[in-house]
């Protein structure tokens, strides 16, 4: 079986010799969920843009399905569902209509598309607003109806350029569910983020970029591994005091605590998990009864800061 999306040396030059993606190399395989992670900048959008052919690639090459997307876009792009930046959709349709227009657009047959739009809606938790106007919709809901679109015609890939960006709290978790059934139903997706925790909670691999330049690409399990440092949270039923504080940054792998309020504290942990479990027993024995003791769902943080500072 090809690989579905394959980056050669990809390489994007804006003027005389800004590199927005410098050389960058990516080989995905089937039904993997892939994010790549970087800051504003990075190189993230640039890089979707060529792979979707919405840009002219300076030099190397970029596949999908093994068909070169610069040498035979429509060959290559048929396959592919594709969300690049803030959707928008004439207000005056309906979902149900939004989507007809788009399948007629395609070629696909009217039966088809009602059968998928029956199904991309419920996929998308959407199917109760599928007759209302979509000038009346939240961002979070058109980012939805965006995310119908692309899976209507059943592509193999699908493609996304951060798709929770610029939503309220609601939408990101909406939009962030309907992620992981992408995920449970084993398309090929490869999504730009620059949220840490969105990558570690939905992605199975990301790519680690900077400056267009690749750090590191490892599936999520296999980075977090490699990181010494923890952030732990901590939820007490009693009140912090400081002299307990204070014995507390005294032990063993403590690297630096952070008291949010009264009841919750963050610690920077260095160790293993007979290690982490040792420190739950000395807080609870500084007479402290623990409500939750878990990882922030930050890992990848303390990693990705100390790639970015080797590679300037």
């Amino acid at each position: 079986m090809q690989e579905p999306i394959v980056l050669q040396n990809l390489t994007k030059v804006y003027g005389k010799d800004f590199k927005a993606v410098d050389d960058l190399s990516l080989t995905i395989k089937p039904s993997s969920f892939v994010g790549i992670l970087g800051p504003n900048g990075a190189g993230k959008t640039t890089t979707i843009k060529m792979l979707t052919n919405l840009l002219t690639i300076t030099s190397g090459h970029a596949y999908l399905n093994g068909t070169d997307v610069s040498s035979n876009p429509k060959h290559a792009l048929g396959g592919v569902g594709a969300v690049v930046e803030t959707p928008e959709f004439y207000p005056f349709l309906t979902p149900n209509e939004t989507l007809e227009y788009l399948g007629a657009i395609r070629g696909m047959p009217k039966i088809e598309v009602k059968r998928r739009s029956k199904e991309v809606l419920e996929l998308v938790q959407m199917t109760e607003w599928s007759g209302v106007r979509i000038g009346k919709f939240s961002k979070g809901m058109k980012q939805r109806i965006a995310l119908a679109q692309a899976l209507l015609h059943e592509p193999t890939i699908v493609i996304l350029d951060e798709p929770t960006s610029g939503l309220d709290p609601r939408g990101m978790v909406e939009v962030r569910e309907v992620l992981k059934e992408l995920k449970k139903q084993r398309y090929t997706v490869f999504m730009s983020s620059h949220l840490l925790n969105e990558v570690q909670e939905v992605c199975s691999e990301v790519a680690l970029i900077d400056h267009g330049k690749l750090l590191a690409y490892d599936s999520v399990s296999s980075l977090t591994s490699k990181i010494d440092t923890k952030k732990l949270e901590i939820r007490i039923a009693d009140q912090v005091r400081g002299d307990a504080m204070d014995k507390l940054r005294s032990f063993p792998g403590v690297q630096y605590l952070n008291i949010v309020n009264e009841q919750q504290f963050f610690i920077d942990f260095a160790g293993d998990e007979q290690a982490q479990a040792d420190l739950l027993l000395k807080i609870q024995g500084l007479g402290y009864r623990v409500v939750s003791f878990k990882e922030s769902g930050v890992a990848l943080e303390n990693l990705y800061m100390s790639l970015i500072k080797s590679s300037r």
